[in-house]
């Protein structure tokens, strides 16, 4: 017994031959894992065996087995499909017959995107954010939903599959077999009982992700800034017919059965940046920006029985993927101006975000107190110039204190809600300026000791520009956002530049720029504890008196205490 032992022994210990003994080992024993995980991802339980017969479920086996292959090993287990328009790919516009609760495409699902809670039971209305809808029959030959698909045998949430199909402008989003994502704009399927939505999400035990053929169906709400998508066109809205249509809108054709395809088509050969839709009419042009309610467009298309054409009054508007390259053009000013002007805000008001819009408004470059190399490179090429050096429109500053403050001639001065402006700071200064802080840095002392230092600031800021600057013309970040238009052509104004519509109305097109943060990953709780939001709020209350000593409107609404 002891000889066998002594040449085992002996054999690994010639180091190469142990090295590779000991990778082949390894190699062997993740072979083997790696195929025992994908039987049992492809194993049909108990109740799978029951949903359906045994033909389908080795039909299945063998199409999930093949996807398997395809993707490799190692790899992450997603894949995005493209809409097949041809096979059920009809696009779906405003529901036509809100009323009737008992059928699916009848039914009322209005208000705003927002994602589910991760960590809720699938069943329960999500109060404000993505609402369960039931459980529904999926068809592997004619799907429920058939928009783009995700399939993630790991690691699939709610929240993932929710957060996919939003991001893509979707309406519905789907969870099957507890792995599968399903988007769609419309639900072409009965629904069923809930007991046959009984399968655990891979990446959470605690939610539920459909079933065997069974789609567990969420109705993502969009906000106006979550465009849906439609194939390569993305909806913008239901739009009033403009005075200048022939101006904005020059290329007009009439067509028979019309659809939103054809038209969208039609002004993309045309090199146009919008496709609008008036009944039989498709008209191509630019950016409109007197935006109604959905409804005034609910009129149906000759070609299409799910989408909305709307009539000679009301136009639906599609964006293609056409550039409107009206406002692109930026340079520096032709001669050195006597006049400094400030773009101020405390840090996390959008001043980013405002520089880009008054560069897209007026075609020049705005300039920097700072010098910050990501801006520069992503084409804030002011950035680089000396904030003293007359050739840029307006400077980037937080900058406050009455030295400060007196170096310039006028400011345009940036406020924002100071709970949003706060968080969005400490996501920059932790993230980026499009990333995200971690979870450790809100839950550790980074996020109360940000907020003792910064709060204040966003307070004597603002009352520093009040008291020291010469010329200050406000502007307030969630006016800006709600009435960029008239909010924006103010600002151009006080530059002391004339106003050109038709670049105004292409910065509505361009708005977002590269440094917009994604509304989709927000936060589950409310970071701000009792004693903080009491600050703020005494804060708030000490600027809205300091903007109506000086007669201008006091702080917006949301602001407010309550």
């Amino acid at each position: 017994m002891v000889k066998p032992l002594l040449r085992i022994h002996r054999y690994f210990c010639r180091k190469p031959v142990r090295f590779f003994s000991l990778i082949l080992l390894y190699l062997t024993a993740g072979s083997l894992v790696f195929l025992h995980s994908g039987i049992m991802w492809d194993s049909p339980s108990s109740s799978r065996g029951e949903a359906r017969g045994d033909s389908v479920v080795a039909a299945e086996m063998a199409s999930r087995t093949a996807v398997l292959h395809v993707r490799g090993l190692g790899l992450m287990s997603r894949v995005f499909n493209k809409d097949n328009r041809k096979v059920g790919g009809r696009r779906f516009g405003p529901p036509w017959k809100k009323n009737r609760q008992t059928e699916v495409e009848g039914k009322d699902y209005t208000s705003n995107w927002n994602r589910a809670l991760k960590g809720r039971n699938s069943k329960d209305m999500e109060d404000g954010r993505a609402k369960y809808i039931g459980c529904y029959v999926d068809d592997t030959q004619r799907r429920a939903l058939r928009g783009v698909s995700f399939f993630d045998y790991k690691k699939m949430t709610l929240f993932r599959c929710q957060d996919n199909c939003a991001e893509r402008g979707y309406m519905f989003a789907g969870l099957e077999f507890g792995a599968e994502c399903y988007c769609g704009h419309k639900i072409q399927a009965a629904n069923t009982s809930e007991s046959e939505c009984n399968m655990q999400c891979k990446g959470e035990k605690n939610n539920l992700c459909g079933g065997a053929n069974r789609l567990s169906i969420y109705r993502l709400e969009l906000s106006q800034e979550s465009a849906r998508r439609y194939g390569s066109a993305i909806f913008k809205g239901c739009f009033h017919r403009p005075d200048n249509v022939s101006m904005a809108l020059p290329f007009s054709a009439v067509i028979q059965n019309m659809s939103v395809d054809k038209c969208v088509d039609m002004c993309t050969e045309r090199e146009k940046t919008l496709a609008v839709l008036a009944g039989d009419r498709c008209l191509c042009g630019f950016p409109l920006h007197d935006m109604e309610e959905e409804d005034l467009c609910l009129y149906r298309c000759q070609g299409e029985e799910f989408e909305s054409c709307g009539n000679d009054e009301y136009f639906v508007v599609y964006q293609t993927q056409v550039q409107d390259n009206r406002c692109m053009d930026r340079h520096f000013l032709p001669t050195r101006s006597k006049q400094l002007f400030a773009l101020s805000s405390f840090p996390g008001a959008g001043n980013t975000w405002a520089r880009h819009l008054i560069e897209l408004a007026t075609g020049f470059y705005t300039g920097s107190y700072y010098f910050d190399g990501s801006l520069y490179n992503k084409g804030f090429k002011g950035e680089r110039d000396h904030w003293r050096s007359g050739r840029t429109i307006c400077i980037k500053t937080h900058e406050s204190g009455r030295k400060e403050i007196e170096a310039f001639d006028a400011g345009i001065l940036m406020i924002r809600n100071p709970y949003k402006a706060l968080m969005a700071e400490f996501n920059r200064k932790y993230g980026g300026h499009i990333g995200f802080a971690s979870q450790a840095h809100w839950k550790g002392k980074e996020w109360p000791e940000f907020v003792k230092n910064y709060a204040p600031w966003w307070a004597s800021h603002t009352l520093d520009w009040l008291q020291y600057g010469r010329r200050v013309h406000v502007v307030h970040f969630e006016e800006l956002k709600r009435d960029l238009f008239d909010q924006l052509k103010g600002m151009v104004q006080f530059l002391g530049l004339e106003v050109s519509e038709e670049r105004l109305l292409c910065v509505e097109g361009q708005k977002d720029g590269n440094f917009k943060r994604s509304g989709l990953r927000k936060l589950e709780y409310d970071p701000y504890t009792v004693e903080m939001r009491a600050h703020i709020d005494e804060l708030i209350r000490t600027v809205d008196a300091a903007l109506k000593k000086k007669h201008m409107s006091g702080v917006p609404e949301e602001y407010r205490p309550r």
